[in-house]
């Protein structure tokens, strides 16, 4: 398997969204030193529909939003609706809980995901999944084991995290979802596009886009790298599904928690004073294998064997 060009380009691509998704709140939260959260998400979007919307009509494939009915028209709203507020309260969850937690709390959207397609599509959930289900829940136990009287008080800096994580993660299955139903009228690019440019209407009000000016040369650079990195992880996850099953390609991002509790502890070795370190002890190290493990084994238990052969 391991000489076949589709599975090097998979395991490449996989790998390249994993490494992006795992620098990314570390980056974000370093920018929330210079920027607010509403103010970082609408150059995220404004970067992102202006590359997109270069690249889609130099290839032909704008969307025909007239071709919509009234019905795909209401779900797209609700897909434009779940990214921004996504987006928005993943960086305002980031802003009280550290770049680690929030990534290992975030593998709670494909669980909502797995759920909502069992309640609206009526799929199938194997005993595997089920076990992998727990073993997520029960790592997130771990992982926060010494936390749990701040995690559940909301007027502590990191309950109020974990609250808006858990949203981030419930409205981006729901984001996830309406893109699955649309996925036979628009292409998923072409659904990004319109929640790229109608998010950098909506937010555009409460940003305040002249601050970039005042931006150190550092602070510049990690922007434009928090801008970019959405159109390059997305990119490469969506070349990781042409060459491998989505069930495979969600086991390797699964990882991305513990690439960026390791990031963490590298630059925060560093002397920049940018990056603090993850508050993790080897229980709670071990809570976040656990989430990895189950979150894997929750994707590869919804895989399908292929037919047997004579």
């Amino acid at each position: 398997m391991q000489g076949n060009p589709n599975w090097r380009l998979g395991l490449l691509f996989a790998s390249t969204t994993a490494v992006a998704w795992g620098c990314l709140p570390i980056a974000l939260k370093t920018v929330l030193r210079y920027m607010d959260p509403y103010t970082i998400t609408w150059y995220r979007f404004l970067v992102s529909a202006i590359v997109a919307a270069v690249v889609l009509r130099a290839t032909g494939g704008l969307p025909r939003l007239g071709q919509l009915g009234a019905r795909s028209r209401g779900i797209l709203l609700v897909a434009v609706l779940g990214l921004i507020a996504n987006y928005l309260l993943y960086l305002i969850g980031l802003s009280f809980a550290s770049p680690g937690s929030t990534q290992v709390l975030i593998q709670l959207a494909p669980m909502f995901l797995l759920v909502g397609g069992l309640v609206i599509f009526r799929e199938s959930f194997s005993t595997i999944q089920w076990l992998g289900l727990a073993t997520l829940l029960g790592g997130l136990a771990l992982f926060f084991h010494d936390r749990f009287p701040a995690m559940v008080d909301l007027d502590a800096d990191l309950g109020k995290g974990v609250f808006l994580i858990v949203l981030a993660s419930l409205v981006w299955a729901i984001y996830a979802i309406a893109q699955k139903i649309l996925q036979s009228e628009i292409s998923p690019q072409g659904i990004l596009l319109v929640i790229y440019v109608s998010a950098s209407i909506t937010l555009l009000p409460t940003a305040e886009p002249a601050v970039v000016v005042s931006l150190t040369p550092w602070a510049l650079v990690l922007l434009a790298f928090c801008s970019l990195n959405t159109l390059v992880a997305y990119g490469a996850f969506a070349e990781a599904l042409r060459h491998w099953e989505a069930s495979r390609v969600s086991a390797v991002l699964a990882v991305t928690p513990l690439l960026t509790l390791g990031f963490g502890v590298l630059l925060a070795s560093l002397p920049t004073g940018y990056v603090n370190k993850d508050p993790t002890d080897p229980t709670s190290l071990a809570g976040a294998v656990l989430v990895v493990v189950g979150s894997a084994v929750t994707a590869l238990g919804g895989m399908r064997r292929p037919p047997a052969t004579d």
